[in-house]
């Protein structure tokens, strides 16, 4: 694994009507945008809770505002209740976005926002004004604007790069209860006939990653999945399973479901530790002991955990054998690390790789693809030369 300095990502601070901060003070800007009564309003807290109602009511009076302005080319912001905004975005912070709408600067929470895309035009898209304004959206603006059954996750952006996909857009922060149920069908049980492990779908054509001690030694290789029909899980097992990379050093392999047959595989997307905070909170979904879709949160106790040359992240989400290789997700739903080991003399001192060095590997898999030819793969190591030991003589009667 390629050593990451999990450096936190430096943000542009954001404008707070509690204090004299500036969004635009570390920003190029020759001249600074007047600030908006609703933009002060919006950005206070009143003892840490924002104020919903309200806040909900201004967002869909702006967004209509905005529809009806001819905005110049930005991004589309949608919106929880089916508004939507089009602005340029200033600035953008872990909870806050700063959008200029043109007549306005406004910060909105992240926790109103369903997700943020691309305008294709110069003015606002038709289904976002639509939307705004209470109508429903036509055809053309599906990408733009999907109507989504009551209560459903809302679809993250997706960016594609080469076998797996990270979030266009930082994706809203949810419980761990509603990432479970959207993420649990693409984490895996990955058998050998010497134990178990765990891993998880990269893509829909069933390319997953696990860790290479899961699969060491091992060509027979089968993989437990959980597929949602229904409201309900169906448990198959695919057996047909190609090694297709393999890295010793990071403790990563890449594995690929091969049956006659197969379905489209539930995946997950890809995220960076650059964002992740110390104290943020974390899980994990995994196999412990063959316990199969168990689930364990906890914390980020560190980012730069250094064993053996190597840096983790060190969590006090429960790792136990069988967790080996599966996914440990932020509250986006991004996978931030592969969970490898633990300290068996402690609680609560678990560690992952960073995702960052599984990226590394994926994107140069072609320097570790496995050979069939070898299974000492990845690498052999010949016996060092011996000094004959001559035997010893005995002496003549």
């Amino acid at each position: 694994m390629r050593p990451t300095q999990a450096a936190g990502a430096k943000q542009a601070p954001l404008y707070d009507a509690s204090g004299p901060s500036d969004p635009f003070a570390s920003s190029d800007l020759s001249e600074k945008p007047s600030v908006s009564p609703f933009a002060t309003l919006l950005a206070k807290r009143d003892g840490g809770l924002y104020r919903r109602g309200m806040l909900t009511r201004l967002l869909r009076l702006l967004a209509v505002l905005a529809a009806g302005c001819g905005l110049v080319r930005g991004e589309v912001i949608q919106l929880k209740d089916k508004a939507a905004l089009t602005g340029k975005i200033l600035a953008e912070k872990r909870d806050q976005v700063v959008v200029d709408l043109g007549f306005t600067v406004l910060v909105v929470p992240r926790s109103q926002i369903v997700k943020i895309t691309k305008s294709e035009s110069g003015r606002a898209t038709e289904p976002a004004a639509a939307q705004a304004a209470g109508e429903p959206a036509n055809a053309a603006g599906s990408q733009t604007a999907t109507n989504l059954p009551a209560g459903a996750p809302p679809p993250a952006a997706e960016a594609k790069s080469g076998l797996y996909s990270t979030a266009a857009a930082p994706p809203p922060e949810r419980s761990v209860r509603e990432l479970v149920s959207q993420l649990g069908e693409a984490v895996v049980q990955v058998r050998t006939p010497s134990g178990l492990g765990s891993g998880f779908f990269i893509n829909e054509d069933g390319s997953l990653i696990t860790n290479f001690h899961v699969i060491e030694n091992e060509t027979h290789i089968s993989v437990e999945v959980y597929h949602g029909k229904g409201g309900q899980l169906e448990r198959k097992s695919y057996k047909q399973i190609r090694i297709v990379a393999v890295n010793k050093f990071d403790d990563l392999a890449v594995l690929k479901v091969e049956d006659a047959g197969a379905p489209k595989f539930a995946s997950v997307m890809l995220g960076q530790t650059d964002t992740l905070a110390v104290g943020e909170r974390v899980f994990a979904i995994g196999s412990p002991l063959g316990l199969e879709r168990t689930v364990t949160e906890g914390i980020v106790s560190t980012k730069t955990r250094q064993i053996q040359g190597e840096l983790y992240l060190q969590t006090t989400a429960q790792i136990n054998p069988g967790n080996s290789g599966g996914p440990l997700f932020n509250l986006r739903g991004e996978v931030v690390g592969v969970t490898n080991m633990k300290m068996t003399f402690g609680e609560g001192l678990a560690f992952a790789i960073p995702v960052e060095g599984v990226r590394y590997f994926l994107n140069h898999r072609d320097a570790f693809a496995y050979d069939n030819d070898n299974p000492s793969n990845p690498y052999r190591y010949l016996e060092p030369p011996r000094r004959l030991q001559q035997p010893s003589q005995q002496p003549s009667p």
